[in-house]
């Protein structure tokens, strides 16, 4: 029985962390067509998908394997979809995610999969645990996003939004350092530190 639902797709964290994905190209299509509160609507809701997929995993003990997959996939391709997207000036306005910025959180997430490949390959490591750190980051992350569609929703420019983005660069940037740290020190032991 535990093994069945180990391998079942059929459940209801897998669901909505599939309803996740499936929302990215509606949160584009806001986007393109300059529908912002609509956009911060949909990544509202896309949020709490990623919120209540977490809690029926634990709380139902649906935990899979692909669901350990599909859950941090559809939480990448959300934010690295709303950061690029959010970076260029002709479908933002009045704010804009700095190039600066993208550049970094998406440098770094290819960063930590291309460490995760290595680790697979050389030490067969298939277990990755998210650091504080990488939560932190995360979270600063999610916050830019939500901030920028909200201001522009109003059509505001707050000068505080300056500092979150230097604040989310610095929390990206330390992130990135760690999960390298930790990733040599995997290869260096030959096991998950």
């Amino acid at each position: 029985m535990v093994k069945e639902e180990k391998n079942n797709f059929l459940t209801a964290p897998n669901f909505l962390s599939s309803l996740r994905i499936l929302l990215v190209p509606v949160f584009l299509v806001m986007i393109f067509r300059q529908k912002v509160f609509y956009a911060l609507m949909v990544f509202l809701v896309a949020g709490a998908t990623d919120l209540f997929d977490g809690l029926f995993a634990r709380i139902w003990h649906q935990k899979t394997r692909i669901g350990a997959l599909l859950d941090p996939a559809a939480d990448k391709l959300l934010a690295t979809s709303a950061f690029i997207v959010l970076t260029l000036p002709a479908l933002n306005s009045p704010n804009v995610i700095p190039l600066w910025l993208t550049v970094v959180v998406i440098g770094r997430d290819l960063l930590i999969v291309l460490g995760a490949i290595i680790l697979y390959i050389l030490i067969n490591q298939k277990k990755f645990k998210p650091s504080i750190l990488g939560k932190a980051s995360t979270s600063c992350q999610l916050t830019v996003v939500l901030l920028v569609l909200f201001f522009n929703s109003i059509e505001t420019s707050p000068t505080f939004l300056g500092l979150v983005f230097h604040f989310t660069l610095i929390a990206t940037i330390l992130s990135g350092i760690h999960y390298t740290y930790v990733g040599v020190r995997m290869l260096a032991t030959g096991r998950q530190s």
